[in-house]
């Protein structure tokens, strides 16, 4: 138990160091681009392509992942190559400046925005998209149900550890006292410290044991994995026109399968996708926004307004009280991952779950309606409770599903294509097999005397899950990167249209509305979530 322990801080080390960078992106991207002289709804239209590029890209990551073999493991080379992106934004971001300045002879406006966005977007895509195989990693170390929630309460304490660090650097004035002499600014000197601490937790990596000769247990097809390594073999190695050409005909070619995946998705797992994506929805458009909300609509700050003004002293200290709710919210998220797994054996998954998106739905409404920055921090500090919730019980419920594919991935179980031969004897043999394993999923026998069928066509359905291997199987970290694709898209939506919204209301308190909305839509999705094999006889 003790190894075990030891191993899963060690594994979970990068998933704080992780979320420490994301976390101080959050406060400081919005303000970043408001400060360079982007409008509302440009600034949030820049925080949806990471997103987007994580929806192609992440199943394709999550599929080559499954079927990689390499001495290093199936996971690592993944997390490694998407780390080198975050450490690059790490030094994109706050030198966007300094660059611009030696790239442009006369204004630098367009060169110090283009680097600025694109070290914004290769920190969102990269570090949203290195937490896929690091789950997989996760639940490769500890599969089973009960040791998989255990694994991911411990995941998402370090997650919530890692966002109160974050949260908490940028509430502190470091331009004021013994520091103050050291650094040029606030920011440069935040992202250095992020880069140093960000480099020893990618070093822990290389003292976890990962199996190397690991049989292919999964899913996603082989030939969308070998598309993806070609096409980033092509970009890597030297980034000639050619290559650049060739490139973005790999990125095309990847699409249609991208696309498939989707599509593919069984029932169970649709309807999990559907609910998480709300919920995430509703979580995502108040924290994306929470440090514009607190800057604007309640410290009446201006963040275009010179260095120096009222109005950008004001924006600026509500920036940094924005940075402290947050920092509860993940001291509240903390707390609850201590708590969580005993909360679940008693009361049930399916009522923590609509318990906490509820509480969100709550908490945001006050939000919305009430000026009182300490009413306001309070309701940021409870939706904490939900963040937990959402980081542990959906991949639960993923491992849950893997734990018994035939009863909740019975699409899996097909027969092979273009068969001409009597498949009677089959079609009872799946019968029996079916009622012993959950009652109610029995196909009707042939009636005594009836011919055989001509012919078996593997003719796709709707339903058919076409990502499964003959086995029956589907992979693991396929999964997982469906299921975090709805938290990357759940960054997409708000990312295009709330910066609109506001300027058309002339309120940022829509932000904080626009949750509260999305929050009640959640709760009735994730009431029809399948948890466990009763809501499986529901379904069918």
């Amino acid at each position: 138990m003790h190894s075990q322990l030891s191993l899963l801080l060690l594994v979970n080390v990068m998933t704080c160091g992780l979320e420490v960078c994301l976390a101080v992106g959050t406060i400081y991207i919005p303000p970043l681009l408001l400060e360079a002289g982007l409008e509302e709804r440009y600034m949030t239209m820049v925080l949806g392509v990471g997103p987007v590029l994580g929806l192609i890209f992440v199943p394709l990551i999550g599929s080559a992942s499954d079927t990689w073999r390499s001495r290093f493991g199936r996971r690592r080379p993944f997390i490694w190559a998407l780390s080198l992106g975050v450490l690059l934004a790490l030094v994109l971001i706050p030198h966007a400046s300094s660059l611009a300045e030696l790239l442009a002879l006369q204004s630098h406006w367009w060169p110090e925005v283009s680097l600025l966005v694109l070290g914004i977007i290769l920190l969102q895509f990269c570090g949203q998209a290195c937490f896929t195989p690091l789950e997989a990693l996760v639940s490769d170390l500890f599969p089973g149900e009960q040791d998989s929630r255990w694994a991911f309460t411990v995941f998402s304490l370090l997650l919530s550890l890692g966002g109160c660090l974050g949260y908490l650097l940028p509430a502190v004035d470091w331009n004021t006292g013994v520091a103050a002499a050291y650094i040029s600014s606030q920011e440069t000197f935040i992202y250095a410290l992020l880069t140093l601490m960000f480099l020893a937790c990618l070093l822990s990596t290389l003292f976890i044991s990962e199996e190397t000769a690991v049989s292919v247990e999964a899913g996603g097809r082989p030939g969308a994995g070998r598309k993806l390594r070609r096409c980033c073999g092509l970009v890597v190695p030297l980034l000639t026109p050619q290559r650049l050409l060739s490139a973005a005909g790999g990125l095309l070619a990847v699409l249609p399968h991208s696309l498939q995946m989707y599509r593919g998705m069984p029932r169970v797992l649709c309807r999990l996708f559907l609910a998480d994506l709300c919920s995430w929805m509703a979580l995502e458009s108040f924290m994306l926004f929470y440090t514009d909300y607190v800057g604007e609509g309640l410290y009446n700050g201006l963040p275009s307004a010179k260095p120096g003004t009222r109005g950008r002293q004001l924006y600026e200290e509500g920036v940094r009280m924005a940075s402290l709710g947050l920092f509860l919210q993940c001291v509240t998220s903390a707390c609850w991952s201590l708590v969580v797994d005993r909360v679940v054996a008693r009361v049930g998954p399916k009522v923590l779950l609509l318990g906490s998106v509820s509480l969100l739905a709550l908490s945001t409404a006050v939000m919305t309606l009430s000026h009182s920055t300490l009413l306001v921090t309070l309701m940021t500090a409870t939706t904490g409770v939900t963040f937990c919730t959402l980081q542990v019980l959906p991949y639960t419920l993923i491992c849950l599903y893997h734990s018994n594919s035939q009863v909740f991935f019975p699409s899996t179980l097909r027969k092979p294509a273009n068969t001409c031969k009597d498949t009677s004897s089959s079609s009872i043999h799946l019968s029996k097999m079916h009622s012993e394993r959950l009652p109610g999923l029995v196909p009707p026998e042939p009636p005594v005397g009836s011919p055989p069928p001509l012919c078996v066509l593997n003719i796709p359905h709707p339903d058919m899950d076409t990502l499964a291997l003959p086995g029956g199987t589907r992979g693991m970290c396929l999964d997982m990167a469906l299921l975090d694709s709805a938290y990357l898209l759940s960054q997409v939506v708000p990312s295009l249209l709330m910066g609109s919204l506001v300027q058309l209301t002339h309120n940022v308190s829509a932000y904080m509305a626009s949750s509260c909305v999305l929050s009640v839509l959640a709760v009735v999705l994730s009431s029809r979530i399948i948890f466990d094999r009763k809501d499986m006889e529901l379904l069918c």
